[in-house]
């Protein structure tokens, strides 16, 4: 308690113009720890869905974030903006139907799956997510609205515009 006792006594010292400093000083030092602080974290990110199967995405979600859904054979579209962290991505997606596939008999169905988050970036500020055949996922952070994995899987592009032309 003495020790407190004398901290109080020495504030009373204080001039006017000492406790201005030292609680400007104070504020200085949080505002620029909060500014430190979310300069260190990644900034939000855009989902950006591109889907190479038979059947439309529903819906779907990475990190419990919403992305939108996206049409058969190549569909694709964007949601912005996210804060998608950690070390592994869990996406979660909806698949729907086409009228065809109703009248064959297809249900919708969940499917969830855990993957690990590529490395980011600062500059990194879209997570480009695509569905392959056999409930694959891909994923791939860029800086830029077109995949960085766009040539990696060109065999999914040309079968992609393939059946969009017929």
């Amino acid at each position: 308690m003495r020790s407190i006792q004398l901290l109080r006594d020495r504030w009373k010292s204080l001039s006017g113009l000492q406790k201005i400093l030292i609680n400007l000083m104070v504020w200085g030092a949080l505002i620029a720890a909060y500014f430190i602080w979310q300069y260190s974290r990644m900034p939000g990110a855009a989902l950006y869905v591109h889907n190479h199967t038979e059947r439309p995405i529903f819906s779907y979600f990475v990190n419990d974030n919403w992305g939108g859904n996206a049409a058969a054979n190549g569909g694709g579209g964007v949601t912005c903006c996210w804060r998608i962290e950690g070390k592994a991505l869990k996406v979660e997606w909806i698949k729907g139907r086409t009228g065809e596939q109703v009248r064959q008999g297809l249900k919708k169905e969940t499917i969830s799956i855990e993957i690990s988050n590529p490395p980011r970036k600062r500059t990194d500020d879209t997570l480009h997510v695509h569905f392959l055949p056999g409930d694959q996922i891909r994923v791939a952070w860029s800086d830029k609205h077109t995949s960085p994995l766009k040539e990696e899987l060109k065999e999914f592009y040309s079968k992609d515009q393939e059946r969009k032309s017929k």
